[in-house]
């Protein structure tokens, strides 16, 4: 086990589009260093985010146009203003506040600005950036130009030669779009630049960043279009089946998720190959990583692409031993984390603990009246990893207004009948608890309910959209949160 998860301490959960901001979703700017500073002043040493990626239209960061590119809506405008690549600083709040803001145009004008006035030293790094990623961005910055080109459709309606990668119309594509296509390198230039910048900051204070890494990507993304053979698809490129779970707390139907399977037998033979280079950019991002859908390293629920429901499906084998050792055998030990939530089998507790992986335990599953819950915090182990919720559960306050009175009598009980409210004491049973990290998603810290929720599986829309405000985090829940990050003894400055 890596020695960053074999100590004790807080997190909390916040995805970067929550903070608070002048646009339309938080950034990368002064608010996320802010947030590191509350974190500091706090006692908690680990910030928990979803995946950065660049997000399609229903705005899920678990559905990907790439597993390596940051989402440039992330980027702050006001840093490439302070850089002198971008002027619009007269009329910015205007432009932010105009329903045709586009953040793109904007960081395509900070590129024409990045040509005419960077220094030597940000030209040398923006070509070593483009030559150290290469491995994914050329590609990814011709599949977003292609994908603009037309008209945003998936890649596998693009016209044959650009579907199927003929090299000439690729070269000549690049050719005829090469400033569209440096345009895009450029964006996550800017996107690596600002990130690696905050978690400096972040590091330096004692802080580190918790990444999530979804075990599958999305079908439309450069991934797939450019990697097929690592996939399960047929010779046109279609999908035969998709990835998903069968019925669940979650939902009765299951969850189709859509996304293509994985052809282990290929990527096996190539070392993992694909595997090492995705983590290889996770872990230059962050300091800790969760595997989301861990058990799909051991079988994963494969769905026929012709149902609708994700209830007629079959679990199928998947090399996660080996995956995991090669990842080892490359990387050596780092902070992993198995999201073991769902259908979680004695072969899946078995991987993960060959590996010494912490697990997750949500406290809201954990009082359904049943003495060998795994979730009550009497089973845990050191080693996993504690949540009143995560960003797929309602608030814990919004949780606490569901339970029957009989539920909640049992929740006091079982808790000491603490004199606290119900929803502070169950976050207080997570930074007691023996489980080296407990982490507090920022909406159970500002005590609101199910309104601000941030996600609600198995639906579409309204999600992904939370975001707080500076005014809703007092000096009493701050002080709150300290005093018992330091009573549980969870506060760390590095």
């Amino acid at each position: 086990m890596n020695n960053v998860l074999n100590q004790r301490r807080a997190g909390v959960l916040l995805h970067i589009t929550s903070l608070p901001g002048h646009d339309r979703q938080g950034d990368l700017g002064q608010n996320a260093y802010y947030f590191v500073d509350f974190l500091q002043n706090t006692g908690v040493s680990v910030w928990q985010t979803l995946p950065l990626g660049m997000p399609h239209a229903d705005g899920s960061p678990y559905q990907c146009l790439s597993a390596h590119a940051g989402n440039p809506e992330l980027i702050n405008l006001d840093q490439l203003v302070q850089s002198g690549w971008l002027n619009f600083s007269d009329h910015g709040p205007a432009i932010r506040e105009s329903r045709e803001f586009n953040k793109s145009d904007l960081i395509a004008q900070a590129y024409y600005g990045f040509l005419d006035r960077a220094n030597a030293k940000d030209q040398e790094d923006f070509a070593l950036f483009c030559k150290t990623k290469e491995f994914w961005l050329d590609d990814f910055a011709l599949f977003i130009v292609l994908r603009n080109e037309f008209g945003g459709q998936g890649w596998n309606h693009w016209p044959e030669r650009y579907k199927e990668r003929e090299p000439k119309a690729l070269k000549e594509m690049r050719r005829r779009l090469k400033r569209e296509i440096d345009c895009i390198k450029f964006e996550q230039y800017v996107f690596y630049r600002q990130w690696m910048s905050l978690k400096h900051y972040a590091n330096q204070k004692g802080v580190l960043l918790f990444g999530d890494v979804p075990i599958f990507v999305a079908y439309d993304s450069a991934d797939v279009w450019a990697n097929r053979d690592v996939f399960k698809l047929n010779d046109s490129g279609e999908m035969m089946v998709v990835a998903g779970v069968p019925p669940d707390y979650f939902s009765a139907n299951g969850q189709r998720w859509g996304n293509p399977h994985y052809d282990w037998e290929a990527l096996q033979k190539n070392g993992f190959d694909w595997w090492i280079k995705r983590m290889s950019s996770q872990l230059e991002q962050f300091d800790i990583l969760r595997v989301d859908h861990f058990r799909g390293f051991e079988a994963a629920w494969e769905i026929p692409s012709n149902e609708d429901t994700a209830i007629n499906g079959v679990w199928v084998q998947a090399p996660g031993k080996e995956l995991l050792q090669a990842i080892n055998d490359h990387f050596g030990p780092i902070a992993l984390v198995a999201e073991d939530l769902g259908v979680i089998t004695r072969e899946v507790e078995a991987l993960r603990d060959e590996f010494e992986l912490p697990g997750m335990k949500i406290l809201h599953f954990a009082f359904g009246g049943n003495e060998d819950n795994p979730y009550l915090p009497i089973h845990f182990t050191r080693n996993c990893v504690v949540y009143t919720g995560t960003h797929d559960n309602d608030t814990t306050l919004g949780w606490v207004h569901k339970l029957s009175h009989q539920q909640k009598h049992y929740v006091y009980d079982y808790l000491g009948f603490p004199s606290i409210p119900l929803h502070w004491a169950l976050m207080q049973a997570a930074l007691s608890s023996v489980a080296n990290l407990a982490v507090l998603p920022m909406q159970d810290i500002l005590e609101l309910d199910t309104e601000d929720r941030m996600n609600t599986p198995g639906t579409t829309v309204g999600n992904w959209k939370w975001r707080f405000q500076w005014n809703q985090l007092t000096d009493e829940r701050a002080g709150r949160l300290a005093h018992m990050v330091a009573l549980f003894d969870r506060k760390r400055t590095g």
